[in-house]
């Protein structure tokens, strides 16, 4: 799934789903959406060897094993399509310990070499945004109204939110509109 909404001067967010947070858990959906508004979001079919399974965090993001089998895709075309969209940028994590660690697992397991980095997004931030983050992200999730811990969706929350808490005046005006509305 593919989407443009030009947004400019935004940092790439990229966001990854698991089957759970611990050892052995494996990325089953990425998502990320672009400095300028392109917006990318497969969910990525198991390995053989991946089968640690959380049902916790089944209920969290709403896909199943089986649903991941149907319609995920290879992993090795997976890591070429992030290639193809992000090759020689930057893109942002907000949980960039774990998303890195499965975006590494993932290219690994495809055989081909990740030609983009991730960062962490708060090394973005300002205090200031850091601060009202918390309020600004809930703010952002009921105006958008888009499923939680699915991998786009989140990645397009948190690029909005940074935009919104932000703190410009013109996002400050805005902002406001928004806890008006």
């Amino acid at each position: 799934m593919a989407q443009n909404q030009p947004k400019a001067s935004l940092p790439a967010i990229i966001d990854v789903e698991a089957s759970g947070s611990g050892r052995g858990s494996y990325p089953i959906e990425v998502g990320f959406i672009r400095a300028d508004g392109f917006s990318y979001c497969s969910l990525i079919k198991p390995q053989p060897t991946w089968t640690d399974w959380d049902e916790s965090a089944q209920q969290a993001h709403g896909v199943s094993r089986q649903t991941l089998a149907a319609r995920g895709k290879d992993v090795r075309d997976v890591a070429r399509d992030l290639n193809a969209q992000l090759a020689g940028q930057t893109i942002y994590s907000d949980a960039w310990g774990q998303d890195f660690a499965w975006l590494s697992l993932l290219f690994a397991e495809a055989g081909v070499p990740m030609e983009f980095k991730v960062e962490p997004l708060s090394m973005l931030m300002s205090e200031t945004q850091k601060s009202v983050w918390g309020a600004t992200r809930a703010r952002v999730e009921q105006m958008l109204g888009l499923p939680r811990h699915r991998a786009s969706g989140d990645a397009r929350i948190l690029q909005m939110t940074y935009h919104w808490s932000s703190g410009s005046e013109q996002c400050r005006s805005q902002h406001a509109a928004l806890g008006a509305a």
